[in-house]
């Protein structure tokens, strides 16, 4: 159960991947579990294995959820871009997850599935391919694999079972329960010691417990559960936390890489999930990475605070591009905030950006031969400067100040007349590879981009032209209203002694 097979398929796209650069023996990382910055060491030399923890997917995706998954988008393709085969499992929880992440209580797909009269699988369906529907629309990369809870069942209950045959874990009603204090090592990722754990305070105390604090691996399904399986204990459940362990052993290994997530799930989930591999034998994740959260005008995110907000309803009002510059624009490890005032920044940020790369793809088919090479030495800085920021634990701010400072130097010289065709090739290349394929800005294909300029550049020579004609039949006043129309779109048109010349 525990090592990945090399003959998998995964494995197997892995393989057949193009030719990549050197992997970067250079990399750091924030590890919670060590609670400093370290240098990253693959287990595998020239690959990555990373584990998420996706959603429970009972409900639309929340702004919580795209910071998540945009900050570890980001950091799978940066590994990438640094030359790393990356196989990425993000998991989908479609049963166990119970309210308030508790012991006691309703599934919460079972429960959404009353509400809305459908099957549970229903429920995880719609909301899967929901989910599915938004990452895409924030330019976030498919994982490698997307298992779910549900279609793992065996793994999670022979898990369980070696947890029991080697007394860490105890059976009590039809249910099972992790025996914590069997584990003394429970609480190091969070830093809290077993003994200073209130008891009771996230669940219920439950009499077939032998101690408050001990967790759910299985549970008894109680007459009306919907959701239910044979197992040596009875007909029940998977607990929420025992599937994830299961899932990162079977596809990533055991001792794997990178295990990722919010930073509301480091206690009791990722606690959980690590005492669970560890207590059964099996090494676990060697590096632990947690997002940090965003807030809303100042204040967390809500349901009771009337601030929360689905990525549907945010990206019904804003350009997804922009949602993503407005996250990549803050350290995955800071929080975010949205308000009107950061996305009236991030806009304008991100309209800079994709202007500079839409003029130089505009001047690409009429530059002349050649190069600047004091402007290749100033791309090449940007470049540097932009790959050392993702070596720094993937440091997003200062790799978006990279790019705005090869675009401060591409819009001088593009201003100051024509640039070579390698030159503006290298610049190109440095905004598609970095901000396109690394932090994910530059949705759609090379080919339609490349479409809309040139459809761009045909209606700019006919209104130049068709200005020209006002000017040499002295209808100035024609002349300049169309000239003052381009401007408030953020279109500079400038007359010299080659004839008019645009930009934007």
């Amino acid at each position: 159960m525990t090592q990945p097979d090399p003959s998998s398929p995964a494995q197997l796209s892995n393989a057949a991947q193009p030719a990549r650069r050197a992997p970067d023996p250079d990399i750091q990382l924030y590890d919670t579990m060590q609670r400093q910055k370290v240098n990253f060491t693959p287990g595998t030399p020239g690959r990555v294995g990373m584990y998420l923890c996706g959603p429970t997917v009972y409900s639309d995706a929340h702004l919580g959820h795209a910071k998540k998954e945009v900050a570890f988008d980001v950091i799978r393709r940066a590994f990438e871009h640094f030359g790393y085969a990356v196989r990425y499992v993000a998991n989908i929880t479609d049963v166990g997850h119970l309210q308030n992440d508790a012991d006691d209580g309703e599934d919460k797909i079972a429960k959404r599935a009353v509400l809305e009269q459908l099957e549970p699988m229903e429920v995880a369906d719609k909301y899967f391919w929901s989910f599915t529907d938004d990452m895409a629309a924030l330019n976030v990369k498919r994982p490698s694999i997307n298992p779910r809870a549900t279609g793992h069942i065996p793994e999670q209950i022979r898990l369980i079972e070696e947890l029991v045959a080697r007394g860490h874990a105890y059976a009590s009603g039809g249910s099972v329960y992790f025996d914590v204090r069997s584990w003394p090592e429970y609480g190091k990722l969070s830093g809290r010691k077993l003994d200073d754990q209130e008891e009771g305070v996230r669940e219920a105390v439950r009499e077939d417990k032998r101690d408050p604090r001990d967790f759910a691996l299985w549970k008894n399904a109680e007459a009306g559960h919907i959701m239910r399986w044979e197992s040596p204990w009875g007909v029940g459940f998977p607990g929420w936390h025992i599937e994830c362990s299961a899932m990162s052993l079977k596809y990533l290994g055991e001792g794997f890489d990178i295990h990722g997530g919010g930073l509301d799930l480091q206690f009791p989930h990722h606690e959980a999930e690590i005492a669970q591999a560890e207590a059964a034998g099996h090494p676990f994740a060697r590096y632990w990475m947690h997002n940090n959260m965003l807030t809303i005008g100042g204040e967390k995110m809500s349901k009771s605070k009337g601030n929360f907000t689905t990525i549907r309803e945010l990206l019904a009002v804003h350009d997804p591009m922009v949602v993503r510059f407005l996250l990549v624009s803050s350290h995955y490890r800071s929080v975010t905030e949205f308000s009107e005032e950061a996305f009236t920044s991030a806009r304008s940020g991100y309209r800079r950006l994709t202007e500079a790369l839409g003029e130089t793809e505009r001047r690409l088919p009429t530059a002349p031969a050649g190069s600047d090479a004091a402007l290749d030495a100033r791309i090449a800085a940007h470049v540097l400067a932009f790959e050392d920021a993702l070596r720094d634990d993937f440091n997003t701010p200062r790799a978006v100040a990279a790019l705005f400072g090869l675009t401060t130097d591409m819009n001088a010289a593009l201003g100051q007349g024509a640039v070579g065709r390698d030159t503006l090739e290298r610049a190109r290349a440095a905004y598609l590879g970095l901000g396109g394929g690394v932090l994910g800005l530059f949705a759609g294909s090379t080919e339609s981009r490349q479409d809309d300029t040139e459809v761009v550049s045909a209606l700019m020579d006919l209104v130049l032209k068709a200005r020209q004609n006002y000017r040499l039949q002295k209808q100035y006043a024609a002349a300049d209203e169309l000239r003052d129309t381009l401007t408030a779109v953020g279109v500079t048109v400038e007359d010299t002694k080659e004839g008019a010349r645009w930009r934007r």
